[in-house]
């Protein structure tokens, strides 16, 4: 007797839903020697054995455009990391600082910028050693710089389409322009950097003097020809975003160029990059490509059954009629389920309501909202995206950041973020 004779496939799809969120949502279960990308391909398996998906189903609900953007823009930027530029980039920063307080407004500009390009993780990931290492040696505190790093990282990555999985899924989901994307995201991403950098000095005054020397100290080594030739390939990927490249491949469509050209672009990295492919691609994050496989399992479990529908129809009323309703509302829930259930699941669920006719006044502009919201509520608690808990793990013992220390500059940064950005969004879309 299977597990489908005796529970409804809807019921056993909500059950299997429920838990592999809150496994996603508890991030580590250290007992189960389980993480968020076996949570989600545990829930993925169990979708198929309990017969709410068959394999053939299974298979068919990974959506292979996400996968493959996020896997051609990370193959560039493990040859990049491999040649030293992300080092370089940030050491480079902070000798040229020259105050404590001006580091830190330079950081966030960096840090913000660079994830726009990179992904925000990989700038958390790479910059972290860098800043801790330089604020320590000049005796400063290291927590308000941690805390630039992480949120600037998170702020500016909203600025392009590969600045973070969840905008990749959004505008692999929602067929937006990338240049449209980026033309209207970047002049908020930039604003909300400088109000980022604006409320942290403001929380660590007096720790951020306006005076004072930092270290002067030698750059890393840094492999000048890999990077010339990556940062020419990165620059022929973006031209291709930018531009019509579509009509170069014949039936290929305007949704479908972001995947092909990432990888495109990967393959190019790989021949001109010098590095044996084997060494670079053990650096790609291949549980993060795992983690989107489970949850577009589980999610096509969800869409089988009805229950994506039925959500939808609940939520729906909660919008109301008016765009500035709908943008609150909206918004609320984009930052409260972000932080619930992390962004990139929040993502999967709300991409089904955009579109369904009659839900929102604006639809193209929720888009927006949704890539802004998710993305700025990484900032509100210290497990809000995968890039806070890169920065504190690898800070845990030179810095001490608790729960309510982080608190005290998210929730800050977060509303004054949000409230600005979708002001904006309305302003420049909405009108």
């Amino acid at each position: 007797m299977t597990p489908a004779t005796i529970l409804a496939p809807a019921t056993l799809a909500a059950i299997i839903f429920a838990a592999t969120y809150v496994f996603i949502s508890l991030q580590k279960i250290h007992f189960l020697n389980l993480d968020r990308p076996s949570a989600a391909v545990g829930g993925a398996l169990l979708m198929v054995l309990c017969g709410v998906l068959t394999l053939e189903d299974a298979y068919a609900a990974i959506n292979m455009d996400t996968l493959s953007l996020l896997l051609g823009m990370m193959v560039v930027i493990a040859y990049l990391e491999q040649a030293g530029f992300f080092q370089f980039v940030s050491a480079w920063v902070l000798k040229h600082s020259r105050t404590p307080r001006r580091m830190l407004v330079w950081l966030v500009f960096a840090s913000g910028t660079l994830s726009a390009l990179f992904v925000n993780d990989t700038i958390c990931l790479l910059f972290t050693p860098i800043v801790l290492g330089t604020v320590r040696r000049a005796g400063l505190n290291p927590v308000p710089y941690l805390i630039a790093l992480v949120t600037s990282a998170n702020i500016g990555s909203v600025m392009m389409l590969t600045g973070n999985p969840q905008n990749m899924l959004i505008g692999i989901s929602s067929g937006l322009s990338f240049a449209t994307f980026f033309l209207v995201l970047l002049p908020i991403g930039l604003l909300c950097l400088a109000l980022d950098a604006a409320l942290l000095i403001g929380l660590y005054r007096a720790q951020l003097p306006v005076r004072g020397t930092l270290p002067d100290e030698p750059l890393p080594a840094m492999d000048t020809a890999v990077v010339r030739r990556i940062v020419a390939v990165l620059a022929l990927i973006l031209a291709a975003f930018l531009l019509p490249a579509e009509r170069l491949v014949p039936g290929l469509s305007a949704g479908q160029k972001l995947p092909l050209f990432a990888l495109v672009g990967g393959g190019l990295a790989i021949l001109v990059g010098r590095y044996p492919p084997r060494v670079v691609l053990q650096q790609v994050d291949w549980p993060l490509l795992l983690f989107f496989s489970g949850l577009f399992v589980v999610f096509g479990g969800l869409a089988k059954v009805g229950l994506l529908e039925e959500m939808h129809a609940a939520v729906t009323p909660l919008f109301g009629s008016s765009l500035a309703s709908q943008l609150t509302v909206f918004s609320t829930f984009s930052v409260a389920g972000s932080n619930l259930v992390s962004n990139v699941p929040f993502v999967l669920v709300a991409r089904h309501w955009i579109d369904v006719p009659g839900t929102f006044l604006r639809p193209e502009l929720m888009w927006y909202v949704l890539a802004l919201t998710s993305t700025f509520a990484g900032n509100l608690t210290i497990l809000g995206s995968v890039a806070n808990i890169i920065v504190l793990e690898q800070s845990r013992e030179h810095a001490r950041i608790g729960f309510f220390e982080y608190l005290r500059a998210g929730v800050p940064v977060t509303l004054a973020t949000t409230v600005v950005g979708v002001l904006l969004l309305w302003l420049i879309c909405g009108a």
